[in-house]
């Protein structure tokens, strides 16, 4: 733990020489994905998966409710800093012009989307074919704006993030009898990587070459999966967090096989299982009080519009749980999963 921590106190050292003339250490950073990442775009949306409300925001900008899932900061607004951004790349769907303000990246990110776009399409919500369609119409204004020479080299030049594949689990594989009774979970990963695999190509293709995706996080121990499938037990879903290891296995076996396939293709897999694995199962150890139960209301099944003002029983000091909402870190945790992801993505910058 002590090598760790010197490590990655030196890489930032590293960092912050690279980035004291105030640039950024790339020129964009575009992000694709679910509601870990999703700062917004959903909220204009004809969905209930939304979180542009209070208690969502307490802790931003301004006590601000955007649309993130947390209370503060996701993982990527603070990889956002890291890399030497003063401000986080915008939802796409919020802005009213799209310009100059496409030039450091933009977010296309939509809670409850997938690597199965019927999975988004339960929920009303944006699916990746449809992130990468609103990521094309983004590159014919950066060419407008930047011209060819210039927009070729953000985009070569920028770090890409995907975050997907825990709502096709949680919201559909697992409470759809089409899906599980049809699939093992073992078969509905393959499904979901030969997707993953055509998307990768897709963004490669349309000018990517630095990609950075999450692996699957421990989803047994989400306090909404324990409470749903953990047979009145709170210790977190065996079954569940077997799946998303292998889920997660698969999924570094095809980035290789991308990278290996795809010239000049950088493509880096970012661990979230086992650094928020760590957090649920030794929360004292890293700094917090409750890692079973979420902050907002009960801590036991809420998120989205359940996760209101008027839930009761919210606590007064987030820092102090592993989870925001029945699904979601909070910022704290969210911050301990960056430094996991700077680490990681180290090679997405040399």
């Amino acid at each position: 733990m002590k090598n760790s921590s010197h490590f990655l106190t030196c890489m930032v050292m590293v960092l912050v020489v690279v980035v004291v003339n105030g640039q950024p250490l790339v020129p964009a950073l575009f992000i694709f994905g679910d509601s870990v990442v999703d700062v917004g775009n959903n909220n204009n949306l004809d969905t209930i998966v939304k979180a542009n409300f209070p208690p969502y925001g307490r802790d931003f900008k301004n006590h601000m409710s955007t649309g993130r899932f947390c209370n503060g900061k996701l993982a990527t607004d603070y990889t956002a800093e890291n890399l030497g951004f003063t401000s986080y790349p915008p939802a796409y769907l919020n802005l009213k012009s799209k310009g100059t303000n496409l030039l450091n990246g933009v977010n296309f990110a939509s809670a409850s989307s997938g690597y199965y776009s019927e999975t988004a399409k339960l929920y009303h919500a944006i699916s990746l074919s449809d992130q990468l369609e609103h990521f094309k119409d983004c590159l014919n204004t950066l060419l407008g704006v930047a011209g060819k020479s210039n927009a070729s080299s953000i985009i070569s030049g920028a770090i890409y993030l995907i975050s997907a594949g825990n709502s096709d689990f949680i919201q559909n594989y697992y409470i759809n009898p089409l899906l599980y009774k049809v699939y093992t979970a073992d078969q509905f990963s393959d499904f979901l990587l030969q997707n993953y695999a055509t998307f990768i190509q897709n963004l490669y293709a349309l000018g990517a070459r630095r990609i950075g995706v999450t692996t699957l996080p421990p989803m047994g121990c989400l306090p909404a999966a324990i409470t749903l499938y953990g047979s009145n037990s709170n210790e977190c879903v065996e079954r569940l967090n077997h799946d998303a290891v292998n889920f997660n296995n698969k999924l570094n076996t095809t980035s290789q096989g991308l990278q290996k396939l795809l010239p000049d293709l950088k493509l880096v897999s970012f661990d979230i299982y086992q650094p928020l694995y760590d957090l649920v199962t030794k929360p004292t150890e890293n700094g917090f009080f409750e890692s079973r139960k979420a902050c907002c209301g009960t801590g036991l099944l809420e998120t989205s519009i359940l996760c209101n003002s008027k839930s009761i029983g919210t606590c007064a000091n987030a820092s102090e749980y592993v989870f925001w909402d029945a699904f979601h870190p909070t910022d704290a945790a969210n911050k301990i999963l960056a430094e996991d992801l700077l680490i990681a993505g180290i090679s997405l910058i040399s």
